[in-house]
């Protein structure tokens, strides 16, 4: 087994940017999802109600974040100095506003007002505490620092599809190939070079999955979350990939070998 494909996502819900390695810190991949989307009551605004977020593109300017709105134009990422409270699913969490041009871009292309807001280093959101006993953050990821998917198991997916679906729908950070489909569901941690991860939870999958991340729109012909829930249900939710957190910062390169623990 090894590694096919890495993926980080600057901002929570908007494209994600294929890379060949990504170091690893406190929060997990580096700068991943450490912006988000807020609306006027600074709630998460996400691809779930809007779809079109999936056009607006990410890059990686060294550290700095840029983001090309359609119809708008690019837009470097910078935070403020204003701190404020912001709701990410169950947790209110400090941080920082960003500066207003790329938030005002973005809500002209969403038709609602919203605001970009970054999450910084002082600020403490803790994974879930009925999953992992340690006192361990997350940034802006949905509960928890990795999605670890499999090849095989898209490729046994897209059987049951009448036009197959790529992996960036399930929007993982590592993709694993050289395991049987479905083997994920066994695994308990992961060693990738002098890396490694402990398998949380199986990742229960939303409407997000439903929508081209190439179009941004819904696609009704393409259903693999009504796909899944046929033979994927379980009582964590329709299952694809596998949450996980890491022990301590490191490197992560495409082509390293993966070493598995399974659980009988």
């Amino acid at each position: 087994m090894k590694v096919h494909s890495l993926f980080v996502y600057p901002v929570k819900s908007l494209s994600g940017i294929e890379v060949t390695s990504f170091h690893t810190d406190d929060f997990g991949p580096v700068g991943d999802r450490r912006w988000m989307i807020v609306d006027d009551e600074r709630r998460f605004v996400t691809q779930r109600e809007h779809p079109e977020l999936a056009r607006v593109e990410t890059q990686l300017d060294g550290d700095r974040v840029v983001i090309n709105i359609p119809g708008e134009g690019e837009f470097g990422l910078t935070a403020s100095n204003d701190e404020l409270r912001v709701l990410v699913w169950r947790d209110w969490v400090k941080a920082l506003a960003g500066l207003r041009e790329a938030s005002d871009a973005l809500s002209r292309f969403c038709r609602k007002p919203v605001s970009l807001v970054f999450m910084p280093d002082s600020s403490f959101r803790r994974v879930d505490a009925g999953r992992v006993d340690e006192y361990r953050r997350v940034g802006f990821a949905d509960g928890f620092p990795f999605l670890v998917t499999n090849t095989a198991s898209l490729a046994e997916l897209n059987t049951r599809l009448e036009v197959p679906v790529e992996m960036r729908r399930f929007r993982p950070n590592i993709v694993v190939e050289g395991a049987d489909a479905w083997d994920e569901d066994h695994w308990q941690s992961l060693s990738i070079g002098n890396n490694r991860l402990s398998i949380v939870k199986p990742c229960s999958r939303c409407v997000m999955t439903t929508v081209d991340p190439s179009t941004g729109l819904k696609d009704a012909a393409v259903q693999p979350l009504r796909t899944l829930s046929r033979y994927r249900r379980t009582g964590e939710g329709v299952i694809f990939g596998q949450n996980a957190i890491h022990e301590s910062p490191g490197l992560i390169r495409v082509g390293e070998p993966v070493t598995v623990n399974q659980s009988e």
